[in-house]
């Protein structure tokens, strides 16, 4: 009976209020209405009430009357009726006649903000409880903690008969990233969403660091009150809303503004007019796409409409009767039509917009709007004259130097090994690609590992999961982009040529070529380039690091006072007195005390640093609120390998720019993993959790990221930098050691990285089952359990807390419990054909089921063998390559499993590496041999 949360926006029924209110109304358009929710305790009733009123007269507006709002609480759910609040209508009227229906609807919105703040930041016990759906001159919303059959009733309002409307926005929430409250059913107050925004964390943290920009004449010193825009705490549909609400008080239309927020992919578009483009890449200097599957039905009362995320991955289907009615739904059938009376059906494309408007009473296609909106200002002669793009500055000819200690030295400072050099790096410059290889990791995690640490890989990827589809960067990439532009955020309020006075980068992983290009760019007085030093003094230890850190912060808000508005955090300069501070630390710690001085939107960070080399690296530096990375020691290494002939028919340059394209892909499948198209979105959300970060490390240095499981703290990161520091460089007591060690992070090596499968533990194995003796498997098997114990797993860790035993007769017999075993899902190609036809045939021998995978099962694997085994996987997989699907291997399938994501790689694709599609395997899944075989991230036909 509660429910995630429904309600149902309306037009204003003038009629309706005017019998039913006992004081005057004045004519439709001259007076706003809104459903007030109030705390159920009369006394915080009332202050609540003296608060709103007060704030409506400040702004000399005139609250006309109050109507108790008649509800019927017997359809309420436990749940929501203990926490329903007390509903009242609120009727407010202008300040004169002359006033315009603009400075009406500000003086609305700014009353209202500042009655939220007041009540809000009170000690009244329910404060959360106050609450304004809309106060709007056009529409009202009735809406609760209810299912969508009770929203009429629970407003008894809405039984009436004389309650009449030309418009119905409805929405029966399902509550997927915050808990049901009243106040987060939706529709919000100009629209309603169906889907996910991803970007969420880092849109809202990018539009409250714009406040310390924000000015507006129609506001004067009354814009300080209404912030924060956002309310902490609210769903990404309403934070959202809160956002197109203040879009509309800087003078734009509502079709305007959900084209800023939900652009179209334009990027590379070669069909798009030069206007339209013109118009998404200013604003996109302004505001960053809020990006995820989205279908986003709006109204502000003179038009009602809908735009769907640039993937279309939300359906929005519509039907036009002859008989006037326009009905739009996630789904066809919602509400019965005549078939006779269909005029017809249509569908709303990806980034695409659907209008209705209401006065004129007509449907407006995409093409009429968008034209008149990309022609209001000439966006196109403002980006030609004042953005600037990277590729267009000339570069410094010859090499660029810098004075600094050898390579090699530095290598081991910064904790690179043979495996970095030649199985990450390498691979890149050489190809221009990600290196391939299997997903399985058996060796510790980094809290668990004896080996020294990068700060990065205590952090873990978030991916897409419950509504929500990765998205596939392959199939897709019309829709991907990772172009950033650097300089100074602006007032938001102003449409003018300032906005786009900011430098392009199409792909932020930069050179030291393009990074000199940025210091020494003089020609353009708008770029302000300072260079900060993210050292510090060894031999000073934790104390020399936490004081580093915050000088770091001191420096940034000095340039920024000067003038400064592209930052360079740089490690250069390593010697034998002065340590690295982790890169990831420095940029999150530097975004974030920028945000809480109010000085973020006024610069860029650009991070120029050696220790970032594989793809993991720069998306977490990129998530934590970097625009530009230089990894310099890269270009040092590549350089060596090119002239070396390590790196084979490539000049330094060709190979320099294969890697940085290597990590910019790298970059996007990250982003789509999590269903994310743009890295002006990506950036600075924060999309990653910590593994083995303690609390405090990462409230100082990693603000708003989720830790699980406690760990090391600044102390043992310190530690582990001094003791690559003092590797490399000699003291009296101790030599230097220069060689860098092999790494064994990838492959098992003597003294390298701990593996749970290891030359040991492989051969126990192969000797288990060559002998067919539970000896030897006892004693592989105690090898596996006992490593666990000694830190390889988390697993590992736990204990029994009940010693208990259950009486064996409660016990199932073994026979029938087998039947419930169930293999892993993994094809034949990514294992052999031998161990794929053993696991199926021992689990039909005893009962259970074996998981083909997704590479399709041979058909004489179907019949039993004449021993009477079988080789047929009980479950059949269907994955999103369809892979060796066909009708024959459905129907010998007792159990169908669709797999919607890889459980090795959740939001990636499988990738079969094209040697290992042999004659054989290309057969078993309808390919072709020899060529790899990748299958998408989702199944690109049944989005929901």
């Amino acid at each position: 009976k509660t429910g995630d949360g429904a309600g149902i926006l309306i037009d204003i029924p003038h009629d309706f209020f005017v019998k039913n209110c006992s004081f005057i109304l004045p004519k439709p358009g001259e007076y706003a209405v809104s459903n007030m929710f109030l705390p159920q305790k009369e006394n915080q009733r009332n202050f609540c009430i003296d608060i709103f009123t007060k704030y409506i007269e400040e702004q000399e507006l005139e609250i006309l009357g109050w109507r108790d709002v008649p509800v019927d609480t017997s359809v309420l759910g436990k749940i929501a009726a203990k926490t329903e609040p007390f509903v009242k209508q609120v009727f407010v009227g202008k300040s004169d006649k002359k006033q315009s229906d603009f400075d009406f609807n500000l003086k609305l919105f700014t009353a209202r903000k500042q009655a939220e703040h007041a009540i809000r930041n009170s000690k009244l016990s329910e404060s959360s409880r106050f609450y304004l759906p809309s106060l709007s001159t056009k529409t009202i919303i009735y809406k609760g903690l209810l299912i969508p059959e009770d929203i009429k009733l629970y407003y008894t309002d809405l039984q009436d008969p004389t309650l009449v409307t030309r418009l119905a926005l409805v929405h029966q929430r399902f509550s997927t990233n915050t808990f049901p409250t009243w106040d987060l059913a939706q529709p919000f107050r100009y629209m309603c969403h169906n889907g996910e925004i991803n970007t969420l964390r880092g849109n809202v943290s990018r539009i409250l660091s714009r406040q310390e920009l924000m000015e507006s004449d129609w506001f004067g010193e009354d814009i300080k009150s209404i912030f924060p825009i956002v309310l902490p705490g609210k769903s990404d549909s309403a934070s959202m809303d809160m956002v197109v609400e203040l879009l509309l008080m800087t003078g734009r239309t509502l079709p305007e503004v959900m084209m800023m927020l939900v652009p179209e992919a334009w990027e590379k578009n070669s069909e798009m007019s030069e206007a339209k483009k013109a118009f998404y890449e200013y604003n996109s200097c302004i505001m960053e796409p809020w990006d995820g599957p989205a279908s986003i039905p709006f109204t502000d009362g003179n038009y009602i409409g809908a735009v769907l995320d640039r993937n279309g991955l939300r359906p929005s289907r519509y039907s036009v009767t002859k008989d006037g009615y326009v009905i739009m739904s996630s789904e066809t059938g919602v509400i019965d039509l005549d078939p006779k009376n269909i005029e017809k059906h249509g569908r709303l494309e990806p980034g695409k917009m659907f209008l209705v408007d209401m006065n004129q009473g007509r449907i407006i296609n995409d093409e009429e709007i968008k034209a008149d909106i990309v022609t209001k200002h000439p966006y196109k002669k403002w980006l030609d004259k004042n953005l600037v793009h990277l590729a267009d500055i000339p570069a410094k000819k010859g090499s660029i130097k810098h004075k600094e200690d050898a390579l090699d030295k530095r290598q081991v400072v910064f904790g690179y090994t043979q495996e970095d050099l030649n199985t990450i790096i390498k691979p890149m410059a050489q190809l221009g690609k990600e290196p391939i290889g299997s997903m399985g990791n058996d060796t510790p995690i980094a809290v668990l590992s004896e080996k020294p640490q990068l700060i990065y890989n205590y952090f873990k990827q978030l991916f897409a999961q419950v509504t929500n589809p990765p998205l596939d960067g392959i199939r897709e990439k019309l829709i991907t982009d990772i172009s950033l532009t650097l300089g100074s955020d602006t007032n938001i309020f102003k449409i003018n040529e300032d906005q786009c006075r900011k430098l392009k980068i199409q792909n932020p992983v930069i050179s030291k070529h393009d990074l000199d290009k940025i210091k020494n760019y003089k020609n353009n007085p708008d770029f302000v380039v300072s260079t900060i030093s993210m050292l510090y003094e060894v031999d000073k230890g934790l104390n020399g690091l936490e004081a580093a850190l915050e000088d770091l912060v001191k420096q940034a808000s000095k340039a920024i006072d000067k003038g400064g508005n592209i930052i360079i955090l740089s490690d250069r300069g390593v010697n034998k007195k002065l340590a690295p501070i982790p890169a990831l630390m420095a940029c999150s710690y530097v975004n974030h005390e920028l945000y809480k001085i109010g000085k973020r939107a006024k610069v860029s960070l650009i991070i120029e640093s050696a220790e970032p080399r594989e793809v993991h690296h720069f998306a977490l530096l990129f998530g934590y609120g970097a625009s530009a990375i230089n990894p310099y020691i890269v270009n040092e290494i590549v350089y060596n390998q090119v002239e070396n002939k390590e790196i084979e028919n490539l000049d330094y340059l060709p190979a320099i720019k294969n890697y940085n394209k290597a990590i910019g892909m790298g970059i996007l499948k990250v982003m789509n993993k999590i269903g994310i198209s743009t890295l002006n979105s990506y950036r600075g959300s924060q999309l990653f959790e910590c593994v083995g970060l303690n609390t405090k490390i990462v409230s100082d240095y990693f603000p708003n990221t989720i830790t699980r499981i406690q760990g090391v703290g600044l102390r043992e990161i310190e530690k582990e930098i001094y003791k690559r520091h003092k590797k490399a460089y000699k003291t009296d007591e101790v030599d230097a050691d220069l060689n860098l060690e092999f790494g064994g992070q990838y492959k098992w090596r003597r003294h390298g990285e701990k593996h749970t499968f290891n030359p040991l533990t492989v051969a126990k194995l192969q000797e288990a089952v060559r002998s067919n003796k539970h000896k030897t498997y006892k004693e592989y098997s105690d090898l596996i359990n006992e490593q666990s114990k000694q830190l390889m797993t988390i697993r590992g860790l736990f204990e029994f807390t009940n010693y208990d035993p259950i009486p064996l007769e409660e016990v199932e017999p073994w026979t029938e419990i087998v039947k419930r075993f169930k293999t892993g899902a993994m094809s034949y190609g990514s294992i052999s054909k031998e161990a794929h036809e053993n696991l199926a045939i021992a689990m039909n021998r005893i009962g259970g089921k074996s998981n083909s995978g997704e590479g399709g099962e041979n058909e004489e694997r179907f019949y039993k063998d004449l021993n009477g085994d079988w080789k047929n996987s009980a479950i059949k997989q269907v994955a999103s390559g369809r892979f060796g699907v066909t009708s024959n291997y459905l129907t010998n399938a007792s159990e169908i499993q669709i797999k919607m994501a890889q459980g090795a790689k959740p939001g990636e694709g499988g990738q079969l590496p094209g040697p290992k599609v042999n004659p054989d395997i290309a057969k078993t899944r309808n390919s072709t041999p020899y060529v790899g075989l990748i299958s998408p991230p989702p199944h690109h036909d049944i989005y929901s």
